[in-house]
């Protein structure tokens, strides 16, 4: 998986978790573990027998078997990996720039690059990830050599300069940086289910070392089977199994091509655990929408859910957090001490995997839930122009299948709809309409005005909005001003 997949993917949890209340300056306080020990579940999901059957089930010889990854001759055991201290870090230096609705695609190097006021930070940074990445390099070179591994793999030009003492207002502003680099050594899991099915993943993600989202390093990422690349009759019947209509089905494929596959598995970042073809999260304290999929799939198929998650020991209390046996012991546990056992052990990491890969009933319900949560055609809208104040709702204006998609794409990456109410609003005042009818017209142009991570008013598979009507000359359009909201 490249670093831009990653980190584009990437992008859905975190602003969903920004528009859940979680900001970044949350996140940046966050460490390895969540910020509170949770409890056992009041009521617990599974009986002393069925926990025994789990711990036997999954401790059969040859369940999980581990590994250096199959690269490690050439590429060495120990190979160069971020530290999550030092992303932590990155995510303060990233706040502290003032770049706290900074997409996770723009690195907090390029967000300083843009910055003049702070160019003796920028410069540190600079040198130190170069340092780290050095003296990182040449410990795993020294490794790999005592193995004879990897030993093709030399360091290449000279030691860079050490970059020399933090400035004062840098360090006042963020701390002390640890290490943005170690000499990390991957580890390659495979986990095998009774009917031979295997999934097998590496810790240690590799993302780049200025990345400041990288939290566990025992977490692993694989994007799963794009949506794009499913036979046509298959997706045709999920999304018919879920509801949608054609419409709805058209805009949901134009956004999942965005993203990852029904099994796409992430655990390495500020989501914690995160799965689906649109990163469904659990959060820190396993209350993300991730529990909204798994109570969607537990209310309509009870006996699927059963078959892809609770025997395997995973499920969701009645309060909407997560709930797992510890395959090692056969404890269950909630909440956070749940999202932490799933990150730490491959086993329950593959549960997802599998469903995702082979559950109907866990797919449906991924679309279900991506429907209910951030379809963005009933969502109310407010806009006051010239003292009076007219309220409706997103398809009173916007009916074309481009421009909901539009508002879909940035409800699923950003948490919202936003700048649409800002654009909706500056263009009625501007053109002295009245009506959410009339401001329909101009549909196009609103539309130009929020696009984000692609054009869907060039999609020719959507049906898009007509020509609005001529604009007064000494108007520079709705996408003018109003594209200013638009990152």
């Amino acid at each position: 998986m490249e670093c831009c997949v990653q980190i584009s993917r990437d992008a859905v949890r975190l602003m969903r978790m920004a528009a859940a209340g979680i900001g970044l300056a949350a996140l940046a306080a966050q460490g390895q573990t969540p910020p509170a020990a949770s409890v056992p579940a009041q009521v617990p999901l599974f009986s002393p027998q069925e926990r025994a059957l789990l711990v036997a089930y999954w401790n059969t010889p040859g369940r999980i078997q581990t590994s250096p990854p199959a690269n490690f001759i050439n590429q060495g055991l120990f190979q160069v990996r971020p530290t999550a201290g030092g992303s932590q870090w990155m995510l303060k230096y990233q706040i502290a720039l003032g770049a706290a609705g900074a997409p996770p695609t723009q690195t907090p190097a390029s967000i300083a690059a843009a910055d003049p006021q702070h160019s003796d930070w920028r410069q540190w940074v600079a040198a130190r990830l170069a340092a780290d990445a050095w003296n990182a390099h040449a410990g795993a070179d020294a490794e790999n050599a005592a193995l004879h591994v990897g030993t093709g793999l030399g360091l290449e030009g000279a030691q860079p300069p050490a970059p020399g003492p933090i400035p004062p207002d840098l360090l006042a502003a963020c701390g002390d940086p640890p290490p943005f680099a170690e000499a990390a050594a991957p580890l390659s899991t495979t986990i095998t289910f009774d009917n031979g099915m295997r999934y097998t993943y590496t810790d240690h993600t590799n993302v780049p070392l200025s990345y400041a989202y990288y939290r566990f390093a025992q977490g692993v990422d694989t994007g799963g089977t794009p949506v794009s690349a499913m036979p046509r009759k298959k997706l045709d019947s999920l999304f018919a199994a879920a509801g949608l209509t054609p419409s709805q089905t058209r805009a949901a494929e134009a956004v999942s091509r965005l993203e990852g596959g029904f099994d796409a598995i992430n655990t390495y970042d500020t989501g914690y655990v995160s799965i689906g073809f649109l990163q469904f999260i659990t959060a820190a304290d396993g209350k993300g929408d991730l529990m909204h999929v798994l109570q969607q799939e537990k209310s309509d198929n009870p006996a699927a859910f059963l078959a892809d998650f609770h025997r395997f020991g995973i499920d969701v209390t009645p309060q909407g957090v997560l709930d797992v046996v510890d395959p090692a012991t056969g404890a269950e546990l909630t909440g956070a001490d749940a999202v932490m056992e799933v990150i730490a052990d491959k086993r329950l990491t593959a549960v997802f995997q599998r469903a995702g890969q082979k559950s109907k009933a866990f797919q449906v319900a991924q679309i279900e839930t991506a429907q209910h949560d951030y379809w963005p055609a009933s969502l109310p809208v407010t806009v006051t122009v010239n003292g009076q104040t007219i309220t409706g709702v997103v398809s009173d204006v916007v009916h074309s299948e481009a421009g909901l998609t539009t508002l879909y794409d940035r409800a699923v990456n950003r948490g919202s709809i936003n700048p649409f109410p800002a654009v909706l609003q500056q263009l009625m005042t501007r053109l002295n309409l009245t009506s959410f009818v009339q401001a329909s017209l101009y549909e196009r142009d609103l539309i130009k005005a929020c696009q984000y991570r692609t054009n869907f008013l060039k999609d020719p598979a959507l049906s898009q909005p007509p020509a609005p009507p001529a604009l007064p000359s000494s108007s520079s359009g709705a996408s003018g001003a109003a594209a200013q909201g638009n990152p």
